[in-house]
């Protein structure tokens, strides 16, 4: 996992592609909500955000 997080930021930093970060970084704040919500404590917070 790190050495494909290390090639992306690699990709990202030769080719100039900065705008990237922001787009990787929302999805995996949206996969970790996800995560969050199939807990059932959570679970009425999260829907309440959508």
């Amino acid at each position: 996992m790190l050495s494909l997080f290390s090639q992306l930021v690699k990709f990202m930093r030769v080719y100039k592609k900065f705008w990237m970060a922001p787009l990787i970084l929302g999805l995996i704040a949206l996969g970790g909500l996800l995560i969050a919500a199939q807990s059932t404590a959570i679970a009425p917070f999260i829907y309440a955000i959508f």
